[in-house]
């Protein structure tokens, strides 16, 4: 399959979208049922909705182009996550925000990246709660809905709002270190959102809801490999919150629209 033709990335990307729709489904049919939850750890956790996604995610696309690896998060949570090569690669993160789904915060949704030679070239994030799809392509925009949509034109980071995540860790020092940085944010930007879930921030980004995000300490490469493209694809910046390059597998993300990198790269120095 040649990848490299826009035409091939198309069929990928509706295949993609089938499954996250299929997922959806399966999310807003549990939503607001009872849970069965499993702890990954003190404060991270995983229910049979997470799974039931990710199996059947894994079966479409296994089905459809059974040459392509596949990186999903309940797989990777029991088995490691396996190294990301040149090849064409899946990575699915099932249920992304299981704590908001846990509680019926509609901030969850579906993650599906598509990566070739370690770039993502599709992504697909949708939240069937909200009934959102946000898609992207590379070269050819980002969309929410089947609209183009494009990162915000705010210029001053006094007025801006910014995202991030306190993240599953909770010894004293990890969350000193976090709540150090957003009180120092705090005094710089209009207002912080914590909405908990990397994907969902991504989109924000990506739409003008949001000015900035960063987030560090993360799960995996799945809960960015579909919201990285869609910034990038919608006008926005990806990079690490040290101001370098973005590394997909680092667990590590800094976002912004095309004018505030510089600024949040700045304020995050000694923090990140």
């Amino acid at each position: 399959m040649g990848l490299q033709h826009y035409a091939d990335l198309e069929s990928c990307l509706s295949v993609a979208v089938d499954a996250a729709k299929r997922a959806g489904q399966i999310i807003a049919n549990n939503f607001n049922t009872a849970k069965v939850i499993e702890h990954k750890g003190m404060v991270d956790l995983v229910t049979e909705t997470d799974k039931a996604c990710e199996d059947l995610i894994f079966k479409l696309l296994k089905s459809t182009f059974p040459s392509h690896e596949l990186i999903g998060e309940e797989t990777s949570a029991e088995n490691g996550t396996p190294l990301l090569t040149d090849a064409p690669t899946w990575i699915v993160d099932p249920l992304d925000g299981t704590t908001n789904f846990v509680h019926r915060f509609p901030f969850v949704c579906v993650s599906i990246g598509l990566v070739v030679n370690k770039v993502p070239v599709v992504g697909v994030v949708y939240n069937p709660i909200l009934k959102e799809l946000f898609t992207a392509v590379q070269g050819k925009g980002a969309y929410l809905n089947g609209k183009l949509i494009h990162a915000s034109s705010q210029d001053k980071i006094g007025n801006s709002i910014l995202a991030t995540e306190v993240g599953t860790t909770r010894d004293k020092q990890t969350v000193d270190r976090t709540t150090n940085c957003i009180n120092n944010l705090l005094f710089q930007v209009r207002s912080v959102r914590l909405s908990g879930s990397c994907a969902m921030n991504l989109c924000g980004v990506a739409c003008g809801r949001l000015d900035m995000f960063y987030e560090t300490g993360f799960g995996g490469p799945w809960d960015v490999a579909g919201g990285a493209l869609i910034v990038q694809e919608a006008g926005g910046l990806i990079f690490d919150p040290s101001g370098k390059d973005f590394d997909l597998m680092s667990r590590r993300i800094g976002a912004s629209n095309g004018h505030l990198k510089q600024p949040l790269v700045t304020a995050l120095t000694s923090y990140v």
